[in-house]
């Protein structure tokens, strides 16, 4: 570029592409300026943020709808299996499946678990409260309406409080909670240009959690998520895995300009089945309704789907209100009575929480702050660590195996801490080998690998693959001075100071020995060698 006048014309394609997503004419000559301190890819990359900081300024509302499959052993109005991943349509029957004549009879246990859920999240629970049907037609719906709760549903006014980046804490309104059925499951051969009905899925219990439009961005809504999350799991009302869809969330979604009392136009976005997804469909919704409007359009009410793969979503149909379902009261199922007694019940069932946890790991077990925190944010990790704790009496020592190797493995493996299936006391025993020199530390890493997989038993295992280790000085002394002859010139860097030049001949031995050396024996041989 040689002058203002040569950089105005070359880049006038890139200012016009800036003026499509906001800039005016005006700030298209402030960019052309931007671009000779930044490049091309940088001015883009910015240009959204530039927009937002140079135009109006917007918020985005957020409200969800949270369903979580409850963890029930059978569906809510029949008596067929829950469990997931059966052969298709195997876990039916005339109740589920819609036939004429079929009557619905109310699992008590979703009762429990709802009321459970309220209670834990600050709700007033509604002693008299009654099933209505929701009246819709699609193929997964075998008996064209939802048996659900409109007008007086069993949990309402509750709030989960979050804590946000900068350490204060925001309370997120519940609306209200509500028990249904679940929909069966379309599959789609695109090959045959078919889809297939599994009814597997019908009629299992959900709650359905709504909030109000309190949250203002993604983070706000996974901090929300995850409190969720973490409190149902608590209470064992369900594992709340979003990969087999026990757990999914509707996001309604809208934006204003900042300091508007009204809402905007929300679009609801389905088909969410991660908290990375979520997030990023938030991201992309906000953009996109501001875009609309920047552009002189309308944003429509409608129900959108998110399509992770190409981070883009696509209208569904237009997003229906509550008199579009036809609610009446559902004619099969008598009103709920929930006694005061009951509800006592329940209220001492309920089980010690995160916060409540913390506070006696740190009286009881004299862990730190950091490890209470990384075990308590998972019920199954906090469970592990108890009963592995009651068994070694090692707190540190558990909370150290499963901070690391047991978070490694799960995120390796991509796997949740509700997949661990090995027994505490496999742990107990890795450990208390190790404290007795039987086996090293790196060689107690390989048997864990084999107790996490196959959930072995680590004494049986050791014997029987000659893993104990070797802590006879003379055999071990033979081994170093055949390393030290070997290497010659790290025996010369570690007598010159090089202390780094030991730890590799440390490794050289343990090498020679298979990994089942003491390795304190071994630094104590080559010091008194060198």
């Amino acid at each position: 570029m040689k002058n203002n006048a040569d950089a105005l014309i070359f880049h006038t394609p890139i200012c016009a592409e800036a003026s499509q997503i906001g800039f005016d004419a005006t700030i298209e000559i402030v960019c052309t300026t931007a671009l000779a301190v930044f490049s091309i890819a940088q001015f883009l990359r910015y240009a959204s943020e530039w927009r937002i900081s140079m135009a109006k300024q917007y918020e985005t509302v957020i409200g969800l709808e949270v369903h979580v499959e409850l963890a029930t052993k059978t569906k809510i109005f029949c008596g067929c299996s829950t469990e997931f991943g059966g052969a298709p349509n195997t876990h039916t029957c005339p109740v589920c499946t819609g036939m004429p004549g079929s009557l619905p009879v109310l699992n008590k246990q979703v009762v429990e678990y709802a009321a459970a859920v309220g209670l834990a999240t600050n709700c007033t629970i509604t002693q008299y409260c009654k099933f209505d049907r929701k009246n819709y037609f699609y193929p997964d719906n075998p008996q064209n309406y939802q048996i659900s709760q409109l007008y007086l549903p069993i949990c309402r006014d509750g709030h989960v409080d979050i804590k946000l980046e900068d350490g204060t804490t925001k309370a997120i309104r519940i609306h209200e909670i509500h028990m249904e059925e679940d929909a069966g499951k379309l599959i789609h051969d695109d090959w045959e240009d078919v889809s297939f009905v599994d009814f597997n899925r019908s009629g299992v219990p959900l709650i359905e959690i709504v909030s109000e439009p309190d949250m203002r961005s993604a983070k706000e809504v996974i901090a929300y998520l995850e409190k969720l999350r973490l409190i149902i799991q608590y209470l064992g009302a369900s594992d709340c895995k979003l990969q087999e869809g026990s757990m999914r969330a509707d996001v309604n979604l809208s934006v204003r300009e900042v300091g508007a009392t009204d809402f905007g136009t929300r679009t609801e976005t389905k088909n969410l089945n991660s908290f990375s997804a979520i997030a990023r469909a938030i991201e992309a919704e906000r953009d996109r309704q501001i875009d609309l409007i920047e552009s002189g359009q309308k944003v429509i009410q409608e129900t959108r789907r998110w399509d992770d793969n190409k981070a883009y979503s696509y209208a569904m149909r237009s997003k229906e209100d509550a008199q579009d379902y036809r609610y009446f009261p559902d004619p099969d199922l008598v009103p709920l009575h929930i006694s005061d007694e009951w509800l006592e019940t329940i209220k001492s069932r309920q089980p010690e929480f995160k916060s409540e946890k913390m506070e006696r790991y740190a009286k009881e077990f004299g862990i730190p702050e950091y490890d209470i925190e990384m075990i308590t944010d998972s019920k199954r990790l906090a469970d592990l660590f108890e009963e592995t704790t009651a068994l070694c009496n090692q707190p540190k020592k558990v909370a150290n195996w499963i901070i690391g190797e047991i978070m490694r493995i799960l995120k390796d493996k991509s796997l949740e801490p509700e997949d661990i299936s090995f027994d505490a006391s496999n742990l107990a025993k890795l450990i208390a080998l190790v404290d007795a020199g039987t086996i090293n530390g790196n060689v107690a890493k390989d048997v864990f690998v084999k107790i996490f997989e196959e959930n072995v038993d680590p004494e049986q295992y050791v014997k029987e693959n000659g893993l104990g280790q070797i802590s006879d000085e003379g055999a071990l002394r033979a081994t170093v001075e055949k390393i030290i002859a070997d290497n010659p010139q790290s025996v010369a860097d570690y007598r010159g100071g090089k202390d780094k030049a030991l730890g590799f001949l440390v490794g050289q031995t343990m090498k020679a020995m298979k990994g089942k050396a003491n390795p304190g024996l071994v630094n104590k041989i080559l010091k008194e060698l060198l």
